[in-house]
C-alpha cells in the first residue's frame, strides 16, 4: 500500500478511481436518502492542499458518503480512512472487498492487540507523513470506535489519537468538522430503499474549518485538541437535530 503512494502513476490511477467510480456508486446509491448542509462552509480543495474530516461514527459508511458528497464538488485528494487490521488486512478476501469497494481508501491499519501497539503507532505516523506530504484527505473518528447507542446525539468521549495527528498536521492540514446521521449497517437494505423511495432520510452538516491556535502546548494538548473536534461534531448534531425535524414527510 505504501508503494502506491510512491509511484506518482499509480497514485494518479487511484485517484482518478476514487473519484470516477467509488464516489459515483456511493452518490447513485445513495442521493435519494441525501440531505446535505452547510456545503457553503467548505474550503476550496486544492489537488496537493490536505484535509481532515473529523465525523461522528454511527455506521461502517459515514466516512465513505460524506467524501463522496465533497468529491462530487470537486476534491481530488487521496481518500484514506484508518480501518481495523481484522478482516481488511488480515484476510485476501478482505484486501480484495478493500480494492473494490474504495479502492484502498481503508489505509493505514490499526490493531486490536495490545502487542501490536508499535504498529498503531507507525499507522499514526504514516498519517501524519502522508498529509504533511499533501495532497491527501484523511477521515477521522474523535471517538475511536463505533458508537453503538439508539441516541446518535450524545457522543462517546474523544480520545487523544485525532488530536495528535492534527498537532503534527495543523500547518498543512485544513480540519472539517461533520455530522452525519441516518446510515445504518445494513448496505443492502439501504440501496434498496434508496432506489426505491421507501428509506429513511440521512443528513450530512458540514463545519467551518477548525482552528486550533489557541489550544497551549503540554501533555493534555493532543486531548483538548480531540475534544474541541468533537465539541465542533457535537454542535453540528444540534443543528442537524433541527434539520431532521423540519423534513418534508413522505
Amino acid at each position: 500500500m505504501r508503494r502506491t503512494f510512491a509511484s506518482a502513476t499509480v497514485d494518479r490511477v487511484i485517484r482518478v478511481l476514487q473519484r470516477r467510480l467509488s464516489a459515483n456508486w456511493i452518490d447513485v446509491s445513495t442521493r435519494n436518502l441525501l440531505h446535505v448542509h452547510g456545503v457553503d462552509r467548505l474550503p476550496a480543495f486544492g489537488r496537493d492542499t490536505s484535509t481532515i474530516l473529523v465525523s461522528n461514527h454511527r455506521s461502517f459508511f459515514d466516512l465513505f458518503v460524506v467524501s463522496s458528497v465533497i468529491v462530487k464538488r470537486g476534491l481530488e485528494q487521496r481518500l484514506m480512512f484508518p480501518v481495523r487490521s481484522q478482516f481488511f488486512y488480515d484476510s485476501p478476501l478482505g484486501l480484495a472487498v478493500n480494492g473494490a469497494m474504495s479502492f484502498f481508501a481503508m489505509y493505514p491499519p490499526l490493531f486490536r492487540d495490545r502487542d501490536k501497539t508499535a504498529l498503531n503507532r507507525a499507522s499514526v505516523d504514516e498519517l501524519v507523513r502522508l498529509l504533511r506530504a499533501g495532497g491527501a484527505l484523511v477521515g477521522l473518528h474523535p471517538e475511536g470506535t463505533r458508537n453503538k447507542s439508539n441516541d446518535p446525539y450524545t457522543l462517546l468521549p474523544a480520545r487523544p489519537g485525532v488530536g495528535r495527528i492534527i498537532k503534527a498536521t495543523r500547518d498543512r492540514a485544513v480540519v472539517i468538522p461533520v455530522f452525519i446521521n441516518g446510515l445504518g449497517n445494513d448496505f443492502v437494505r439501504q440501496v434498496a430503499g434508496n432506489y426505491l423511495k421507501t428509506g429513511g432520510p440521512v443528513t450530512v452538516v458540514f463545519g467551518k474549518p477548525l482552528d486550533f491556535d489557541g489550544v497551549p502546548d503540554g501533555p493534555d494538548a493532543e486531548q483538548r485538541i480531540s475534544d474541541r473536534a468533537l465539541d465542533a461534531v457535537r454542535a453540528l448534531g444540534e443543528e442537524e437535530r433541527v434539520i431532521r425535524a423540519n423534513l418534508p414527510e413522505k
